[in-house]
């Protein structure tokens, strides 16, 4: 008997040492381990999962989801021959003071100085045409000149470009074609070939004598069609042409300067060889700048198609309020969480190279919380799953399972002090226990010895 006594008076102290005194407002959060979820997209590009803000007086932290494109933009390699127009015609005025001519120069030297900066994959040289301004020598190679061989430095052809002189009365490209593909070394490289004119071909290299005749389109033609057949990629830009519905004198039939044009180039949507540009002169700039700029880069580091899905612990779903920081700041993300499935889906349909795209969100316990999560470890995110398409063209898909981790904790019990009311009800439970079982020892003995 007196063996159940105590027993019952220390499974009673077990009781009360036990009474949970977890609340919202009693109970502790820390973050236990905060460990960055890191997975790698192609080369140099990576998905972030990390815990970047704790404010654990109000019981929330704040996680981030990041995916960065660091795949550096390509820039052009092999070899460039710039074929620059320096007929007279170039030194018109198109506005104010300035002339085709200047932002012709002006475009061509910035295009240079960017694609040989930094870059030791890439040589650039410079050959201009016009005609001879000895007469004599019209039609000949001499109607174009090597303004600068190959080279990486853009100091020197920055410098020989702006030193081109303007004399030539008309305009021979199949020369400045013919002498600019003799300056392209046997390397197995890309080759390019850049023509910057304001002039439609009126003479070509032993023609018939005649201007603007078929004789000139056919040869000029066949000199671009060569190039291309040849492999090089041929880029032409036209510029200043305005009367193309006129007839030139020397023609015999009704070929207009724009039929001309046509017949020699193509069009734009369709170019006899390469890329086309027929364009005015308030285009000149952005034409060769940037347009041209991006024919040279074969291909754009997009990463495409990225799909980041981030699943969450059930128990994090029934105790903590998801919300957003902010929307997205590219691409669109699922406005709530996937009762389904515990998920968010953030899609990018494209990142470029140097793009971060990022978006944050809080976890805030709630009041209500079951107190059974008290004590345990808890993982903030269950996984992600991330798909994208890489610069192959491949699609990928990735997952992980690192996470940060918290854990809630409750005040240690600390037991009523003497006179409290709780106290005073112990003691009375315990004295009546007693009471009670000394009364039923008593009893018992009396009745053995009866």
């Amino acid at each position: 008997m007196k063996k159940s006594v105590f027993i019952t008076l220390f499974l009673i102290l077990i009781l009360v040492a036990n009474i949970s005194l977890a609340s919202y407002d009693t109970v502790t959060m820390t973050v236990v381990e905060e460990p960055v979820c890191t997975i790698e997209i192609g080369e140099t590009s990576s998905f972030e999962k990390r815990l970047i803000e704790k404010d654990l007086n109000n019981k929330e932290v704040t996680l981030q989801l990041q995916v960065t494109n660091e795949e550096a933009p390509i820039q052009p390699t092999g070899e460039i021959m710039l074929v620059i127009d320096n007929s007279m015609s170039m030194e018109e005025i198109v506005e104010g003071t300035t002339t085709r001519e200047d932002l012709v120069i002006e475009s061509a030297n910035s295009l240079v100085n960017t694609i040989l900066t930094g870059n030791d994959n890439l040589k650039v040289g410079v050959v201009s045409f016009s005609t001879n301004a000895d007469v004599s020598k019209e039609g000949t190679i001499e109607d174009a000149n090597l303004v600068s061989d190959l080279s990486s430095d853009p100091q020197s052809l920055t410098s020989a470009i702006s030193n081109i002189q303007y004399t030539g009365p008309r305009t021979d490209l199949e020369a400045g074609l013919s002498l600019a593909s003799q300056y392209f070394t046997e390397e197995d490289n890309n080759k390019y070939v850049i023509v910057l004119t304001d002039g439609i071909p009126n003479v070509a290299l032993n023609y018939d004598g005649m201007y603007y005749s078929d004789d000139v389109i056919n040869k000029t033609k066949a000199q671009l069609q060569a190039l291309d057949t040849a492999g090089y990629d041929v880029i032409t830009m036209l510029t200043g042409i305005t009367e193309t519905d006129s007839v030139p004198a020397t023609r015999q039939d009704d070929k207009t300067y724009g039929d001309i044009i046509e017949e020699i180039f193509g069009t734009e949507s369709s170019p006899t060889v390469g890329k086309f540009y027929d364009i005015q002169d308030s285009e000149i700039e952005q034409t060769i700048t940037n347009d041209i700029y991006n024919d040279l880069l074969p291909i754009e580091q997009v990463l495409t198609d990225i799909v980041v899905t981030d699943y969450f612990p059930q128990e994090i779903i029934d105790n903590f309020e998801f919300a957003y920081v902010s929307e997205p700041n590219i691409g669109t993300i699922s406005a709530e969480v996937n009762p389904e499935n515990n998920s968010i889906t953030w899609t990018i349909s494209e990142l470029r190279p140097g793009e971060t795209a990022t978006v944050q969100y809080t976890l805030s316990l709630k009041e209500d919380f079951d107190s059974s999560i008290v004590g345990p470890i808890l993982d903030t995110n269950e996984r992600v799953d991330i798909s994208y398409t890489d610069l192959d063209g491949e699609t990928v898909e990735e997952t992980s399972d690192v996470t940060p981790k918290l854990k809630l904790t409750e005040p240690p019990v600390v037991l009523p002090a003497a006179g409290t009311p709780i106290m005073i009800a112990l003691f009375a439970i315990g004295a009546g226990l007693f009471i009670y079982s000394f009364v039923r020892l008593t009893v018992t003995n009396k009745n053995m010895k009866h």
